[in-house]
């Protein structure tokens, strides 16, 4: 009995690491996926990838519905979090260069350490953050730039890539500041969030004829980093500890920049590799602050 104690016992953050780095190779295909479907209109794109995203939560929810009767206002802060930073971001990746608005879609933790301040009462900023903040920026800087010069529509392209990590950032924090609600509930998010996109297409955009192969992306991209990764963080976070499982979270912007740099073609330089250290050691310099 004992051994079988022990050996579940040291299984679990086994268990949890593997969970973990499930959803961050999920999430690290979220920019790859979104550039090969940069020619659907946001909304649409936005709007069938969250519908397909809250399927995994269908059948949590159909044996137990009350885990989708949350407060209006959690609702609405659901709302704001998946479809206003997932419609920014594919935004950024259709009219930026995809490499440099991938990195600044992850100053999001920077912007947490920087904000939580603002949004969370008790929390201080202290001069590590400060410079934490100071080298993240630096390094998105140097991404954008890149040693060329910007026009004015590579220059607007950054700004919802900026956005989307500032929304990201304050639903991260204000999720702190409502009732906890179970992770299924992500689901009911995703298809509320889905459908106000739709209606946002047929009101705004044109229609488009989508070929087999966008569904097939589509439906990878809505059960992969839009569904079923939120499912595996929540996991690992409850089979391990939280400090190691946010140490590997570090791994997802290195990933995510080197895929999309095979997907794209593009070649590694100085500028990308140099950006892609400074943010995710303003990052750990951030969250390690005391």
């Amino acid at each position: 009995m004992q051994n079988a104690y022990s050996r579940r016992m040291s299984s679990s953050p086994l268990q949890a690491n593997l969970y973990a780095l499930g959803a961050i190779a999920l999430w690290a295909s979220l920019a790859s996926l979104g550039v090969s479907l940069t020619h659907i209109p946001p909304f649409l794109l936005t709007g069938i990838t969250l519908i397909i995203g809250s399927v995994p939560a269908w059948p949590f929810v159909l044996r137990d519905p009350s885990q989708w009767r949350i407060p209006m206002r959690t609702l609405a802060l659901g709302v704001y979090g998946l479809f206003a930073y997932h419609f920014l971001l594919f935004i950024a990746l259709r009219y930026a260069p995809p490499v440099e608005a991938n990195l600044v879609n992850y100053l999001w933790p920077l912007f947490i350490v920087v904000l939580a301040p603002v949004v969370l009462p008790g929390v201080a900023l202290r001069v590590p953050h400060v410079v934490a903040a100071l080298l993240g920026f630096c390094g998105a800087a140097i991404a954008i730039v890149g040693g060329r010069e910007l026009s004015g529509t590579l220059a607007w392209g950054y700004i919802p890539a900026a956005a989307a990590a500032f929304i990201w950032a304050t639903y991260s924090l204000m999720t702190k500041r409502v009732t906890a609600f179970p992770t299924t509930a992500i689901g009911l998010f995703g298809l509320v969030s889905g459908a106000l996109s739709l209606l946002c297409h047929v009101l705004l955009e044109p229609s488009v004829t989508l070929q087999a192969r966008d569904w097939g992306l589509l439906a990878v991209l809505g059960l992969g980093p839009l569904g079923g990764a939120f499912y595996l963080w929540d996991k690992a976070l409850k089979l391990g500890d939280a400090r190691h499982i946010g140490i590997l979270s570090y791994i997802t912007p290195l990933a995510s920049t080197a895929l999309l740099i095979v997907v794209s073609g593009r070649s590694f330089s100085w500028s990308i590799g140099l950006a892609t250290a400074m943010i995710i050691s303003a990052a750990v310099m951030g969250m390690r602050a005391r």
